[in-house]
């Protein structure tokens, strides 16, 4: 068994942007031909606790380097207040042999890096021109590392606009954004501020329930539904939508499952991402139509990039090694 911690994730994963875009795309396309498998997440709730949650996300990744695994990521928006980081997680990979545990691997980092990714390698996708600009709604982690993908995969980024309902916590992330990239950035008053500011826009927020509409957008504005239960089923239904994977974002109260309740079907989606990057679907609309992209958030993209991790991790000498873990 190795066993990889924080420190050596980070040491791995550190200025590589690239390569884990590259990674992310790649299980997408997998996924989308059939050689993944990704069951539904797992959902651990509390009695009488409705913030708090611990997920579970099983997957296997085949391609040339076949991985499978879990990811159990808990999110507490809480520790914020104390000073901690919202989500923390642990990925277990198994041999595909014997099926015995052989990897633990600290798995904040690889979740908010794959989650960052997937957003960024959609934003490449969706634009119909180079952004000047992007408005990040909600100044946590996830859309810090948005925000670095973003600047890799879509350089034409110059300007940025934050919305978030601290307002001193949006201006220190607007400090922590220019050290990614120098480029011009100001926090938004209000939320309709932030939407109208910018043609690409990131929720990446704590919300569990719809608290928004997509009318202050510009035309054509493409908005990164990241976190998934901030918009009102009417603006889902209204704008152009590409998910990750239909059967996993419709349930658990996300915003797209109140959409289905509202329409008695998923006619509103309109394409699952790996299909546009395979080019065997495309998505046609108009250039004023709002295009929704809203990720479940796969595990097939987490063991695909834990895998990564752990293969570059052992080349370098990285970790620690746990003889005994299971019988021999």
């Amino acid at each position: 068994m190795i066993i990889l911690g924080h420190k050596d994730v980070q040491q791995v994963l550190s200025g590589q942007e690239a390569e884990t875009l590259e990674v992310v795309r790649s299980a997408y396309r997998l996924h989308d031909e059939g050689r993944s498998a990704v069951p539904h997440s797992v959902f651990l709730r509390f009695p009488g606790d409705h913030r708090n949650r611990i997920i579970g996300l099983p997957a296997f990744a085949g391609g040339d380097r076949p991985v499978a695994g879990m990811k159990w990521i808990a999110s507490f928006p809480g520790n914020v207040e104390r000073g901690l980081e919202r989500a923390s997680a642990a990925i277990l990979l198994n041999s595909l042999d014997t099926g015995h545990p052989e990897a633990l691997i600290e798995g904040s980092q690889i979740s908010a890096r794959r989650t960052a990714a997937s957003a960024a390698v959609a934003a490449q996708e969706l634009v119909a021109e180079p952004p000047a600009g992007v408005a990040l709604i909600g100044a946590g982690v996830i859309n810090l590392e948005i925000f670095r993908f973003l600047t890799v995969a879509l350089p034409s980024i110059e300007q940025l606009t934050v919305f978030d309902t601290d307002r001193s916590r949006a201006e220190s992330f607007i400090a922590k954004c220019q050290e990614i990239k120098q480029v011009s950035a100001q926090p938004a008053g209000t939320l309709d501020a932030a939407l109208a500011a910018q043609p690409l826009v990131s929720f990446a927020t704590t919300a569990i329930e719809p608290h928004t509409g997509l009318s202050a957008c510009r035309p054509g504005t493409v908005v990164l539904h990241i976190s998934l239960r901030d918009l009102y089923a009417d603006a889902i239904v209204a704008a152009r939508n590409v998910v990750d994977d239909a059967d996993h974002v419709c349930r658990e109260g996300t915003s797209l499952f109140l959409a289905e309740q509202q329409t008695g079907g998923r006619e509103f989606i309109d394409a699952p991402i790996g299909a546009l990057l395979r080019g065997t679907v495309k998505l046609e609309r108009r250039p004023d139509e709002l295009v929704v992209y809203s990720p479940f958030g796969l595990g097939v993209l987490d063991m695909a990039l834990a895998g990564h991790v752990r293969v570059v991790a052992e080349q370098r000498g990285l970790g620690a090694t746990f003889d005994g873990f299971v019988p021999s």
